[in-house]
């Protein structure tokens, strides 16, 4: 088990396990029709369990894999961040007002412009492209930043930033840009909450309550078999995801194409401006990374 552990935390291997995993949650979708489900919300599934009212079923199973698949993700980068840290990427002025810019002032327009080129205006793609564009990533840009060794404090700092000036703007932008289209703010906060609030506490904890017992050192040991648990979870949760709409991507994978060029543009585009505008402005490698992954980053969750 720890060989089969250390090989998932080689980072040699990790596109061939990223994949294996795509292509096996391709193969669970088509098998089982799961585009076809009308699939339980997160929040839902969970209070459920709660209640005493969960019952057994592939959208309740569904609903809980993404939340365990990201909560296996975000947790162990968690354990990183000390207090302190926290504080200090408060006081970060030009790594946030980059971020905001870039999340609130370029990307909701290049996405824009990105959708009218590729797809057809008014279509439930476009739209979809479009509200995309506009909400930054919560959960996601924190282990990528974490798996690329930069500021992951910076990173929590600025997904809570994002997270909240998300719910207050992106009902104006979406009426502004795409007109009348109804938005649940709410459940940006739900996500922020079951996505970024519960690791965060459960990953302080820990890194507590283990430095307290075993101290700096000892932790590290342990520390080691969580970061491998975070390549597990990304590879659940790429699973669970491709499953989701493995059979349409099989049936129709046209509209994935069609989907991938302005998408692959916005991230690759989006990326290097900011990592560029970082390095400009003297930005450390981690604080680059925590900034790029922020600003480029959009809302699946």
């Amino acid at each position: 088990m720890l060989r089969l552990f250390e090989k998932l935390h080689n980072f040699k291997l990790l596109p061939v396990f990223v994949i294996v995993s795509m292509a096996i949650g391709i193969g669970i979708g088509k098998i089982y029709g799961i585009s076809n489900f009308d699939l339980t919300p997160p929040i839902d599934a969970l209070a459920s369990i709660v209640h005493g009212t969960y019952e057994f079923s592939l959208p309740n199973t569904l609903a809980l894999g993404v939340v365990v698949g990201l909560f296996l993700m975000m947790y162990p980068a968690m354990t990183n961040i000390r207090f302190g840290d926290l504080g200090k990427a408060v006081k970060s002025p030009k790594q946030l007002v980059v971020v905001l810019f870039f999340n609130f002032a370029v990307a909701p327009f290049f996405m824009l412009l990105l959708a009218n080129l590729f797809l057809t205006p008014g279509s439930d793609f476009h739209t979809g492209l479009v509200l995309y564009g506009l909400a930054p990533c919560i959960a996601m840009v924190i282990v990528f930043t974490f798996l690329s060794f930069g500021n992951s404090a910076l990173a929590i700092v600025l997904v809570a930033l994002n997270a909240i000036l998300q719910m207050l703007l992106i009902p104006v932008y979406a009426h502004w840009l795409l007109g009348n289209v109804q938005f649940d703010v709410w459940v940006v906060g739900e996500s922020v909450l079951l996505y970024l609030g519960f690791p965060l506490v459960a990953g302080l904890l820990t890194r507590y309550l283990g430095v307290k017992k075993y101290g700096e050192q000892g932790f590290k040991k342990v520390k080691s078999l969580l970061d491998t648990l975070s390549i597990v979870g990304l590879l659940f949760t790429l699973i669970v995801m491709f499953a989701l709409k493995g059979d349409l991507i099989l049936d129709r994978p046209g509209v994935i194409l069609e989907l991938a060029l302005p998408m692959t543009v916005f991230f690759g585009v989006m990326f290097v401006v900011v990592y560029l505008v970082g390095w400009k402005l003297g930005f450390s490698y981690e604080d680059a990374v925590a900034v790029g992954f922020n600003a480029t980053g959009r809302d699946f969750e």
